[in-house]
């Protein structure tokens, strides 16, 4: 099987740690569109569409903001935020049994998902990341004793504000806002909302 990937370094490197079956080619696109089973669009989210042409096979796409129907017909959804391939499973939202048959030819072990913004971990994540800009916002404590605190008291293997550096302020913002317009739980934090700005 022939697998085309748009990705990242840092997704390339995440890519490469996982178990791949044997019989799987993986083509690295820096431009041109090659021939291939299966497509996957790591940076979707950040440059948009990659594989735009591809009509007649499977695409997957890091999307994480939107649904399956606000996208192409032959499109799944894959959780590749930074730091998120690297788990036992990935997230995904699959199309339709061919989207699932590649996977499995793939090798990758992963949880197919609900349809919804967020999926499950990055909405899970966003959600402790604003907390702990609240509480930041709040003087409760400094950045590295709330991601110390939360890494020994819940084992995670990153704090809140180090998952932020890893995925992207500003990804957990869009997705933040996105959640908050169905459900004002998920309002950004003030302080998340300064620091977005002055690194803007």
């Amino acid at each position: 099987m022939r697998v085309a990937v748009k990705a990242h370094p840092h997704q390339k490197e995440e890519w490469l740690a996982k178990q791949t079956s044997e019989n799987v080619e993986v083509l690295w696109v820096e431009s041109d569109t090659p021939a291939a089973d299966v497509y996957f669009d790591l940076c979707y989210e950040e440059f948009g569409e990659s594989f735009g042409s591809v009509s007649n096979k499977p695409v997957f796409i890091s999307s994480v903001l939107k649904t399956l129907n606000e996208l192409s017909p032959n499109t799944s959804r894959i959780n590749a935020w930074n730091g998120f391939l690297k788990g036992d499973a990935v997230e995904v939202v699959l199309k339709n049994e061919e989207a699932k048959q590649l996977l499995d030819t793939l090798g990758w072990k992963y949880h197919n998902v609900p349809d919804v913004p967020g999926m499950i971990a990055a909405r899970t994540i966003s959600m402790i990341i604003n907390e702990a800009y609240f509480a930041l916002g709040d003087d409760v404590s400094t950045k590295a004793e709330i991601d110390t605190a939360m890494k020994l008291g819940t084992n995670y293997p990153y704090g809140p504000f180090e998952w932020s550096e890893r995925i992207g302020l500003h990804n957990i913002y869009r997705l933040l806002k996105k959640l908050s317009e169905t459900d004002e739980r998920y309002l950004p934090a003030q302080a998340l909302v300064q620091e977005l700005k002055s690194i803007a």
